[in-house]
This record gives C-alpha cells, sequence and structure tokens, in this order.
C-alpha cells in the first residue's frame, strides 16, 4: 500500500475539540486500508517563539491517544528550513516528500515551496463554496495539485450556484472514523450541537452581494424552534464572559435554548467526542452560504453524532443523491419543518438510533472513503 502525507493542523484547533476530528478521521481511514500515513504540522517559527516542546507533547498526545500511528513530519508553510534543534524524532520535509506516493492536502497552509515537491499531489475541498468564493476572489491561494476532489455534492456541476474557479472538481464524501465513533446506546436528556458563534471573517461577497455566514445567522432565523417543541435543545457554543456574550446567551435562554459557554473549559477531542455521545441527537443549524450555494453539505459534526447512533436534525442545504430527509437524519427548510422533524424523532426514537449508525456506515466509512480516494489519486 502506498505512503501518504497528510497535512493537518492540530496546531490550529479551537477549544470545542472537535477540529482534529477532521484529521483524524481521514488518517483513521487511509491506515485502516493499509496506508503508511506521514502527519505533517505546519509550525512556522513566528507561531512558535518559545519553542516547539509544548506544541509537539500536544501533537503526539493527540495521535497516541486515538490510536494514530502515523509519523510526524515538520515544516513551514514556504518549505525554508526550520530554526530549532532537537528534532531527531520527527520526518523532515525532504524526507516526506521522498517517501510519499501522495500529497493530500487538507489544511491549506502549505504554499508552492512544498506542495510543488511532492510527486503527486491532491487538494481535498472541506468547506464547499466557501473555498470556491474565496479562491475566485484571492483571499485564499492554493499551490497547484494534480488533483482536486470536494465533499460538496454541487460543486463544478452543471447549474451549480458555486464557481469552479476553473478546476476540475471530483467528488468525494466526508469520512468519520467509525471504529473511534461506536454507536452509544440510550440517549442523553438533550438534543445538543457545538459551534462557533461570531465571525469576524465570516462576511463574504456573493455575486456581489455582501452576506454574513456567521452560525448566529443561521440560528437567530430559527430562535423560535425550543417554542414548538418538547424537545430540549442545547448548543454549545464559543461564548465568553463578555457583555455581549452574555445578552446573546440570555436571548438565547429567554426563547428556550440551554446554552453552554465553550470558553469555560477547553475541550480536546475526547471531552467532545463524550459531549456528542452524551447527547439524545443533534439539532443545528447551518451557516447561510450552505444553504444559499446549495452545496448539499453535511458537516462532518453531524457524522459525529450520526456514527454515535444519535439522530440528527439539521438544516436543509440542497438535494442530495445519498443523503435522506428522513431515517436518522431530518434535514428541515423553516421552522415548522424544523419542529415536526423533532417530533417524528421522538415517535421513535430508538429505530432511529438505529438508522443514524446505519446512514454512517452505508456512506461516509473512513476507510471505504479513502479506497475511493486513493483508486483514483493513483490510478
Amino acid at each position: 500500500m502506498p505512503t501518504v502525507c497528510v497535512s493537518a493542523s492540530i496546531s490550529y484547533f479551537n477549544r470545542s475539540g472537535g477540529h482534529p476530528w477532521l484529521y483524524l478521521s481521514w488518517v483513521h481511514g487511509l491506515e485502516d486500508v493499509g496506508c503508511d500515513v506521514i502527519w505533517l504540522e505546519n509550525v512556522d517559527p513566528a507561531r512558535f517563539p518559545d519553542g516547539l516542546d509544548d506544541f509537539l507533547a500536544a501533537v503526539e498526545g493527540v495521535l497516541r491517544k486515538h490510536d494514530v500511528r502515523a509519523r510526524v513530519a515538520l515544516a513551514s508553510a514556504t518549505g525554508a528550513p526550520l530554526p530549532w534543534d532537537g528534532l531527531d524524532g520527527y520526518l523532515t520535509l525532504d524526507s516526506a516528500t521522498a517517501e510519499a506516493d501522495l500529497y493530500l492536502n487538507l489544511a491549506y497552509h502549505f504554499d508552492e515551496g512544498v506542495v510543488g515537491r511532492f510527486r503527486r499531489s491532491a487538494f481535498v475541498d472541506q468547506d464547499p463554496g466557501v473555498v470556491q468564493l474565496c479562491l475566485s476572489d484571492g483571499t485564499l491561494r492554493v499551490a497547484e495539485h494534480d488533483l482536486y476532489f470536494t465533499i460538496g455534492e454541487t460543486v463544478g456541476r452543471r447549474g451549480s450556484r458555486i464557481p469552479d474557479c476553473g478546476l476540475p472538481w471530483l467528488r468525494t464524501r466526508p469520512p468519520v472514523s467509525l471504529r473511534a465513533w461506536p454507536r452509544v446506546n440510550g440517549g442523553g436528556d438533550r438534543y445538543t450541537t457545538v459551534s462557533n458563534w461570531w465571525g469576524s471573517d465570516e462576511w463574504v461577497e456573493l455575486y456581489g452581494e455582501p452576506v454574513s455566514n456567521e452560525k448566529r445567522t443561521a440560528f437567530l432565523e430559527f430562535i423560535d424552534v425550543p417554542a414548538r417543541t418538547e424537545a430540549e435543545i442545547e448548543l454549545a457554543l464559543t461564548l465568553g464572559p463578555w457583555d455581549v456574550d452574555e445578552a446573546e446567551r440570555k436571548r438565547l435562554e429567554s426563547h428556550g435554548w440551554h446554552v453552554r459557554p465553550l470558553w469555560e473549559e477547553t475541550w480536546g477531542p475526547a471531552e467532545y467526542r463524550a459531549y456528542v455521545q452524551g447527547s439524545r441527537g443533534e439539532f443545528s443549524c447551518a451557516k447561510p452560504l450552505y444553504v444559499r450555494l446549495e452545496t448539499a453539505m453535511i458537516h462532518d459534526r453531524t457524522l459525529h453524532y450520526l456514527a454515535s447512533g444519535k439522530p440528527a436534525v439539521v438544516q436543509h442545504t440542497g438535494s442530495s443523491e445519498y443523503l435522506p430527509d428522513a431515517e436518522g437524519l431530518f434535514r428541515f427548510r423553516d421552522i415548522d419543518e424544523a419542529a415536526s422533524a423533532l417530533a417524528a424523532v421522538e415517535a421513535d426514537y430508538d429505530a432511529q438510533c438505529a438508522h443514524a449508525r446505519a446512514l454512517a456506515q452505508e456512506h461516509f466509512a473512513a476507510d471505504a472513503i479513502a479506497s475511493e480516494l486513493l483508486e483514483r489519486a493513483l490510478d
């Protein structure tokens, strides 16, 4: 089996603890089909003025705790030499490029000085619509790759609202590691989700019109959902102790939402997983661009709920060839549909839990998705 170098980003994950799972699921899938994986982290010196000891301990801790066998490579974003000594236990960029049959770009930090050194490279768009808009207006620049994959079902299709940027997009699906996310029987008391709230960089220009892509914008459209259902819904949000955040929390609670401020504690991947698996299911709204551009996007967070046997009720993001609007995953367009979906889950909860796990197994198993991508990337 091939050696695959994956650009990952534990160094950038926030307190929600969910972000590393985006990379962990891909790596689990690759390792489960027999690949030797190299985990490549961006360690630009300006970001680490006090050295790498704490950061490397955090990376190693996450990888070993979550049964990742990958070797770790370190590089700057440009491929320039690193200034630190004592990195003998880690692969250099030269070693990674010499060994790798494929470079899989999951974190878009490296420029041509890194990407161009690999024999074969594949870019994976995991934020469909947003990535293409940012490529179009120059706010995101990526080096040339041999292949371009996207988890957006409508990217590159005739009639799509999403610019294709002149690139030949290939479709893949977001993976979830079924061995890392086993089914957990029994439901908690509340439907939950984990989300950012504000976002200073979440305003984008869509065909000449400024559009807010904040999750706050999405949720406020559905602020009256708790009044329409007997289900309890909790939002774990990136709200802090500041007055403006406190006002947001009180506003949500006055409409029946339960709010858990994420800044109160630091969550790693394990704590995030425990929170998801202790939930009754997921209730979440989608970023506005996913809806307006009809991306048919499903978030990797939702896959964590499904794999755990937790039904998901999430906002509709466009017609899909494989996403249902019932049986484990309900997608709503308005408040009436959201309330009806929660009622449908509660009416046959155990069956919906089984449907959720089956959906993850059938369409999002990390090993199957990794195998399909490798077949096309290394053909």
